[in-house]
């Protein structure tokens, strides 16, 4: 008898299990190959997307997770299979995070997976910078009953009487390296003590601030993200998933119930007042657009200019994720900045935000401040525009050098990483004091927009006690690197933007409390060093996934995503029965 018979609600996956003729037949054969009776696969079927792999030292500890999440959904009256994506290991990539352009693969990666195979419900998990808003994304697209479960941070390191931790920490010493401070014998042994887990980045990089927002968001559970990754409680939370993700497949609730425009504002939010990686803005620009949302990079600045931050970790402050978490985490956070977030939004446990984190305590207040007694006022990302950036760009006021946000200088210019690298570093190099680092080259169709962005200042500065410099670049930056950084300047110089009209000599000046980035150049010169230049030749990849990112990739103001994936409408979802 079938489901219509019975009367019951029919799931997506008997358009696989109950198929008719050939298809049907070998659907079921290959079911019972795995050792399956009818009244397994008859269950609802959740797909557990695990992308753990011996490239990624964020997903070490998965094989836990998932156990305990499949152990609950079959309690639960439910049918776990799991699939493994591509990895995304940021750290392990070269050059230094490569693996930006694939966050839009491993969206498609997990589509494509849903649209051919019979899944109810997904049930995600993600540890490293890309992962998670690719996940996030896929299921904005699918739009199936989803749930993330971020794969936690790995504890901070202990070197020398401090704990230490990615970014800030180690660039001091390799900083300290050039000076004399420390030796190339003191920079192994924190390569050796730098982190002492699986997990993610100890500190408030790219991949913290994306688990972050995917609680704020609602996607991922009240608690999940700021748990250590080798704490039992994390088991115990993977336990949780499983049953919360059955839940929503029987209760039918889906992704864009949840990642609605109040929730992106409350992930908005949540960026500025943990003071969160740069990067994060093209990852929310990019789900708003899968969502059809729409979402202004000028929002940004909006919220961040209101919001205070109230988390005091590294690269701004002085902690680490472990110490977060046990300040109450993202729930006491969350609380904390009250009436500055939307409260009544849906969350994945299907209880709303205020439910989830009503009863939450910060237990360290060294580590979460309050609205009253912030750890700082808000800064988070500002949005400049001028005659190098028509569409903008930003810059991440909490990890920059104060007096650098009003500034004029000369431009150094680079055509691409490796001329920086070739020429930046040499002795004889003609940089001074006050001149401002110009990067092109590097953002979505130049080179996929890896972490370019992340510029050592010269030693013969350094020689001269200068610890920092302005850049600016259509680049990015990892999320765990203190210095000022103007960033994702659109449009980029491969497509033609202004920063590719900027000689070396020319004079920059930036006023961040104005938002205003310009070079000192009239319309006429800039139209004139355009006509000389003539129309922007990109070098095409011959082949492959590089070639279709040149082809289709946005441009930084709207997510990097590719343009075909970004629908005007919902109708193109995954089909459901």
């Amino acid at each position: 008898m079938t489901t219509e018979e019975k009367g019951e609600r029919r799931f997506r996956s008997q358009d696989w299990t109950e198929a008719k003729g050939v298809d049907g037949f070998l659907l079921r054969s290959s079911m019972k190959v795995q050792g399956l009776r009818p009244k397994d696969y008859q269950k609802p079927i959740i797909g557990i997307c695990n992308n753990m792999s011996d490239f990624n030292r964020c997903h070490m500890h998965f094989g836990g997770m998932v156990d305990a999440i499949k152990e609950t959904i079959l309690q639960s009256g439910g049918l776990p299979r799991v699939f493994n994506t591509m990895t995304m290991g940021a750290d392990s990539a070269l050059p230094l995070g490569a693996s930006f352009m694939h966050r839009n693969l491993l969206a498609m990666e997990i589509e494509q997976i849903c649209s051919i195979y019979s899944i109810d419900g997904l049930v995600m998990l993600g540890a490293c910078d890309e992962t998670i808003p690719a996940m996030l994304m896929a299921a904005a697209s699918v739009n199936l009953p989803a749930i993330l479960l971020p794969g936690g941070p790995s504890f901070s390191g202990f070197w020398r009487g401090h704990d230490v931790g990615p970014g800030v920490d180690f660039h001091k010493v390799i900083m300290g390296v050039k000076t004399g401070e420390y030796t190339e014998d003191d920079l192994a042994d924190l390569e050796n003590s730098l982190e002492r887990s699986p997990g993610h980045c100890s500190t408030m990089g790219t991949v913290g601030t994306m688990a972050v927002i995917a609680e704020a968001i609602g996607m991922a559970p009240a608690g999940s993200c700021a748990i250590p990754a080798v704490d039992s409680r994390r088991l115990a939370m993977a336990r949780n998933v499983g049953e919360y993700a059955m839940q929503l497949v029987l209760n039918d609730v889906r992704p864009r119930q949840i990642m609605t425009a109040k929730a992106l504002d409350n992930a908005i939010r949540v960026m500025a007042t943990v003071d969160g990686s740069s990067a994060a803005v093209m990852h929310l620009l990019a789900i708003a657009g899968r969502l059809g949302i729409d979402l202004p990079l000028q929002r940004f600045d909006e919220l961040s200019t209101t919001t205070p931050v109230l988390l005091n970790l590294k690269p701004s402050g002085n902690y680490y994720m472990n110490d977060f978490f046990n300040a109450g985490g993202v729930p006491a956070l969350l609380n904390a900045l009250g009436s500055f977030i939307h409260r009544d939004t849906l969350t994945v446990t299907q209880r709303t935000l205020i439910e989830e984190i009503d009863k939450a305590k910060i237990l360290d207040p060294r580590v979460i401040g309050t609205v009253e007694k912030p750890v700082a006022p808000p800064q988070g990302i500002a949005v400049l525009h001028g005659n190098l950036a028509p569409d903008g760009c930003i810059i991440r006021i909490g990890v920059a050098s104060p007096d650098l946000l009003v500034h004029k200088g000369r431009a150094v210019v680079f055509d691409g990483r490796a001329d920086l690298d070739e020429r930046l570093y040499q002795p004889d190099f003609d940089i001074r004091p006050g001149d401002i680092v110009v990067l092109r080259g590097e953002g979505p169709r130049g080179s996929g927009m890896p972490e370019s962005g992340r510029i050592a200042v010269p030693d013969k500065l350094l020689a001269q006690g200068i610890t920092d410099m302005l850049r600016v670049s259509d680049s990015r930056l990892g999320g765990t690197v203190k210095q000022t950084a103007v960033l994702h300047v659109a449009p980029e110089s491969t497509v033609g933007g202004p920063l590719r009209l900027v000689e070396t000599g020319d004079i920059i000046s930036i006023d961040v409390p104005k938002r205003i980035i310009n070079v000192e150049l009239t319309k006429q010169e800039l139209a004139a060093r355009e006509e000389k230049l003539g129309p922007p030749k990109p070098v095409m990849p011959a082949r492959g996934y590089a070639k279709l990112v040149k082809n289709s990739v946005t441009q930084a103001n709207r997510g990097c995503d590719l343009d075909f994936l970004a629908p005007a409408t919902h109708e193109d979802s995954v089909p459901t029965a």
